[in-house]
């Protein structure tokens, strides 16, 4: 059994050191490993990611993160994300990584994501320049998943987003903002590459639990729809 703690949007400012520190020292009595699926910061500083980094070290068991929007508002995202490397977490934008758990190979891909949003109500690479470039970069990041999950050769495999890959987790969220909360292709890439589950962030009014067509579990973990400092979620 694979026990896997995740949780999204923790949105970290610089004053709260300690606001998940005591819950983290604890993760190896309940997990194998710990997903943070983007919005680490509230508004992308250093200070911000120096708050959680301060939180996330020394961890007992292998964490996981990729970033969110807000992470990436003050164009800091590169610093962030060596930051965070450099206490030991495995902080992947558009790449993957393989852990060795109680004999059992675990993969994990991660990438932002990107909105688009879904059928019969997504933008496409038609018209104005800018318009194209939205729609480009949304299915550019469906492809870099597909084919980072294809090129995972694990007993388990996860998918680890910030933006949705479904509606279905949407639910509670204003339909006119679906666009900006995820995109089907992010769901076609996770179907083609084949994974155990999928986690995402992001929307914070919807609801936790969903499927892609293609009938993978999809879990929105943000904090606000899981209401808990992590939730743990286990796979035989």
């Amino acid at each position: 059994m694979i026990r896997i703690a995740a949780v999204g949007d923790i949105h970290y400012d610089k004053h709260p050191r300690e606001k998940l520190r005591t819950y983290f020292e604890t993760l190896d009595e309940r997990a194998d490993l710990l997903l943070i699926a983007g919005d680490l910061t509230q508004s992308g500083s250093i200070e911000e990611a120096q708050a959680l980094a301060h939180d996330l070290t020394h961890l007992p068991i292998p964490a996981v993160a990729v970033l969110g929007n807000h992470d990436f508002h003050q164009n800091r995202q590169d610093d962030i994300l060596s930051l965070l490397r450099g206490i030991g977490v495995t902080a992947l934008e558009g790449a993957s990584a393989t852990f060795d758990i109680r004999g059992a190979t675990v993969g994990i891909m991660g990438l932002k994501g990107f909105g688009g949003g879904f059928f019969g109500a997504c933008v496409t690479e038609f018209g104005e320049v800018e318009t194209k470039s939205f729609a480009h970069h949304s299915r550019t990041q469906a492809e870099i998943l597909r084919l980072g999950l294809e090129q995972l050769k694990t007993d388990y495999k996860f998918a680890l987003l910030h933006f949705s890959p479904v509606e279905g987790t949407l639910l509670g969220e204003k339909k006119e903002i679906y666009p900006f909360l995820g995109s089907y292709l992010l769901a076609e890439a996770i179907d083609a590459g084949g994974v155990d589950a999928a986690f995402h962030g992001h929307a914070h009014m919807g609801i936790e639990r969903s499927t892609t067509p293609g009938g993978i579990p999809v879990r929105n973990v943000a904090q606000m729809v899981i209401r808990r400092a992590y939730k743990v979620y286990t796979f035989d």
